[in-house]
């Protein structure tokens, strides 16, 4: 019997042009440029500060934080793009422009949310949260088109440890967060493919973000309380 295609790992291959992946490229590197011209204008209205219980206002930032960087560094929003630029478009083509876009931002959330819970306090800024989401969303559809998944462990596993390094300044939380919500997000696209299921596939996801919201406002009425 002739082995059938997976019309994911099809999409996977296909020459469609990622236009979401290229948006968001550009929006990072516009808003980047933005915060050198204003100095600390753009980057003080965009980033995430876990700060209980003034966040539950602003609450826009748990999403923002992702697409601003550190002004004096080139190699922070360097890398991300790097990162974005390499598995994005696989990612976009193989899943879809909506679905692409929302994997993107849960797991900005869940990096967000991540930050809240484990180290309350701290600011954050950079995309990195939602590209750890991409990495997890990506290991999660490998492993189960029986793909090669080792060179990814092994990438994420380095930057997961190069964020426990002292003097990185950099937030594994946000790394973790965005990691399992974007690998949540592909599992659930995984199980939700038909196109009889995609109703069912909108409300897990949404179950998803409600979960990370229920979370963080469990988070702030502890501390308010406490």
């Amino acid at each position: 019997m002739p082995r059938t295609k997976s019309p994911l790992l099809a999409r996977l291959r296909s020459g469609n042009q990622p236009i979401v992946t290229w948006v968001l490229i550009a929006l990072n590197v516009v808003i980047y440029a933005l915060q050198l011209l204003s100095g600390n204008v753009v980057t003080a209205a965009l980033l995430f500060v876990a700060r209980l219980p003034w966040e539950a206002h602003e609450p826009w930032r748990m999403i923002t934080y992702a697409f601003v960087h550190s002004p004096g560094s080139l190699l922070h929003i360097g890398l991300n793009m790097l990162s974005l630029f390499l598995f994005g478009p696989m990612l976009e083509r193989g899943v879809g422009k909506g679905r692409f876009i929302a994997l993107y931002l849960v797991s900005a959330l869940g990096g967000a949310v991540a930050v809240l819970l484990l180290v309350p306090g701290t600011s954050v800024l950079g995309a990195s949260g939602a590209i750890f989401g991409l990495l997890g969303a990506f290991f999660v559809i490998q492993r189960k088109l029986g793909g090669n998944t080792v060179q990814l462990m092994v990438v994420i596993g380095i930057n997961l440890v190069i964020g426990f390094l002292p003097g990185t300044n950099i937030s594994w939380q946000a790394h973790v967060g965005g990691l399992l919500a974007g690998a949540s997000v592909a599992f659930v696209y995984l199980r939700t493919r038909r196109r009889d299921q995609r109703t069912t596939q909108i409300v897990l996801v949404a179950l998803i973000v409600a979960v990370l919201v229920a979370l963080s406002a469990v988070r702030i009425v502890i501390a308010t309380v406490t």
